[in-house]
């Protein structure tokens, strides 16, 4: 009220309108000038031709336009600043309403943020009284400070009205608790100036290594959205501390759907790009988080995140390297994606890393990415084998402690290589029967059912050793295991050296038998059946079939009419109405 009654910037008296001789524009014109000049108060256009010494005015509203300058014509403001007061004035008068809401809140009293709240406007209020008086008693150093100083005290003064609305959104204006002082921190995310922000985050940075569970469970959308903006932050450390955030709240799905639907992503890259080293391993990590999702992964591929990806992944240290791998997986396993990271360079970058002393992890990564490029295409196939791809490959799978993603990339590049080259797979198999995981030793009885085509194939796959070892997989626990190797040995017992091999056995017909048991989950048993009517010609192995109770087994699965069944139930009860008239 008391800028608009005291100092009416709008509507100066006319002794000060006279006063007006600020600076806008020199013509160097010792005789005459021609030109277009824009009035301040009408926005009328003028072409004034005129000496120097001439007074020109506007001639929709008079206000003067030009003034003798003694050799140089000059433009005259008028009330230069006119408009930016009117936008001042206009912000000034929402104040009152702001305010009157803002404090009949029923905790209005007893809220630290509200204190400080009116302290912010009360100070923005006093400034504004200099400046209006420094505008009227024209005290301004210049016209460019002047203007600077208005449109900062217009935003402060908007960032003030925003800020009231945004406390009484945000609902922490309660009794102060734990957790409402964790909303509070939350909510001083969207209030104030940026150096206030970065004191806050500091804070919600410590609060989160003690109690993360307490800030996810306080967690409003809205916050999120400040988070993420805070992340484009002028302040290096301001950033640092957002993406810090952030990454931490990634591992909650109710957040990263809140990331990605708030825009997260493109700081994300960005902070790839050209962050700080801490920035751009925490944006990493949070990238390989949110990229589990194929739409999320879709979208990193649209924002441009695959090229810094694959540039930490060559450059990176150890952790940033290893999310940056796991993030190309992730990427990878979207099928109408894969040709773009082929393009990127991905298929060379993934082969390098499991040829590198990189963390275990990186490699697991990088032949999980392998595994998903070769799935279902075939020119990235052959990419990958011309790449010396087979060899790396099978070296990663001879370490220690073979996994599947190895050998299911070797699997799916099976039908690309020649015949020559499965001899060089098959002892890479082998070692994964005898030391790797379930899932892995799974993988590699499929494999070697891929490789044997012919009996030559079938032949040297028996000799490799391996038939034991696949017996051996008959005994365990995982169905889904069982029936990769039942499968693979039903394979290899048509040709007759590797039929004999089986018989040798000791458990051999025994863990077959076990295989006949007809629960609807055992999907091994009509590879069982087919392996037994092979073995049903040794009177040792009928014997053994018939002690095991196979005959049992085979009535209900004759009844479910599972191939083989039958025939097999024949040529044993066959075996044994003879055995009985021998007797």
């Amino acid at each position: 009220q008391v800028l608009q009654n005291d100092i009416d910037l709008l509507n100066p008296p006319a002794e000060l309108e006279k006063r007006k001789h600020k600076l806008k524009r020199l013509v160097q014109s010792p005789n005459s000038f021609f030109m277009d000049v824009k009035c301040q108060g009408c926005f009328n256009i003028t072409t004034v031709f005129s000496h120097s010494q001439t007074v020109v005015v506007c001639g929709n509203c008079q206000t003067v336009l030009c003034q003798p300058t003694g050799g140089k014509a000059r433009l005259t403001e008028g009330c230069s600043f006119r408009k930016k007061w009117r936008v001042i004035i206009s912000r000034l008068e929402k104040i009152p309403t702001c305010l009157s809401d803002f404090s009949s809140h029923p905790c209005f009293s007893k809220n630290a943020l509200c204190k400080e709240q009116l302290q912010a406007v009360l100070q923005t209020l006093k400034e504004a009284i200099e400046l209006a008086n420094v505008c009227v008693q024209e005290k301004q150093e210049g016209k460019l400070k002047m203007q600077s100083d208005l449109d900062s005290l217009s935003a402060k003064i908007h960032l003030s009205l925003r800020d009231c609305g945004l406390l009484m959104k945000t609902d922490v204006l309660g009794e102060v608790t734990q957790s409402i002082q964790v909303r509070e921190l939350l909510a001083r995310l969207q209030i104030g100036h940026l150096e206030s922000k970065r004191k806050v985050l500091e804070q919600l940075v410590e609060v989160m290594k003690d109690d993360e569970k307490a800030v996810i469970t306080a967690l409003v959308r809205t916050n999120v959205a400040s988070l993420v903006q805070l992340m484009t932050a002028t302040s290096l450390s301001v950033r640092e501390n957002a993406v810090t955030v952030i990454c931490s709240l990634a591992e909650s799905e109710k957040c990263e759907n809140w990331l990605v639907s708030e825009n997260a992503l493109p700081p994300l890259v960005r902070l790839l790009e050209s962050g700080s080293q801490v920035a751009k391993e925490k944006a990493v990590i949070t990238l390989q988080r949110l990229s589990y999702s194929s739409e999320t992964s879709r979208l990193i591929v649209g924002h441009g995140g695959v090229s810094p990806l694959i540039k930490i992944c060559k450059t990176g240290d150890s952790v940033s390297q290893a999310a940056s791998a796991c993030t190309l997986k992730n990427i990878s396993s979207v099928p109408e994606v894969r040709q773009n990271l082929a393009e990127e360079g991905i298929v060379k970058l993934m082969i390098n890393l499991l040829n590198c002393e990189v963390l275990m992890g990186s490699k697991e990564y990088a032949a999980e990415c392998l595994q998903n490029l070769t799935n279902s295409n075939e020119a990235l196939r052959r990419l990958v084998v011309s790449e010396n791809g087979i060899q790396t490959l099978l070296a990663y799978l001879d370490g220690p402690l073979p996994q599947e993603a190895g050998v299911m990339a070797i699997r799916n590049l099976v039908g690309s290589v020649s015949v020559e080259t499965y001899f060089k797979i098959v002892p890479s198999l082998v070692h994964v029967l005898e030391s790797g995981s379930t899932a892995a030793k799974q993988a590699a009885a499929s494999t070697l059912c891929r490789i044997a085509t012919s009996n030559e194939t079938k032949r040297m796959i028996g000799e490799s050793g391996c038939i034991p070892l696949l017996i051996r997989m008959l005994e365990g626990k995982e169905n889904g295991a069982r029936e990769a190797a039942a499968q693979a040995i039903a394979s290899l017992v048509t040709v007759p050296r590797n039929c004999r091999e089986v018989k040798r056995d000791e458990k051999g017909v025994m863990s077959l038998v076990m295989l006949l048991e007809p629960s609807p989950s055992n999907s091994a048993k009509k590879y069982a059946v087919l392996v037994l009517a092979a073995l049903c010609s040794s009177k040792k192995c009928k014997k053994q079939m018939v002690s095991g109770g196979a005959v049992g087994y085979l009535n209900k699965l004759e009844e479910l009419e599972v191939p083989g069944s039958k025939k097999l139930l024949e040529r044993i009860e066959k075996g044994k109405l003879k055995s009985f008239f021998s007797r």
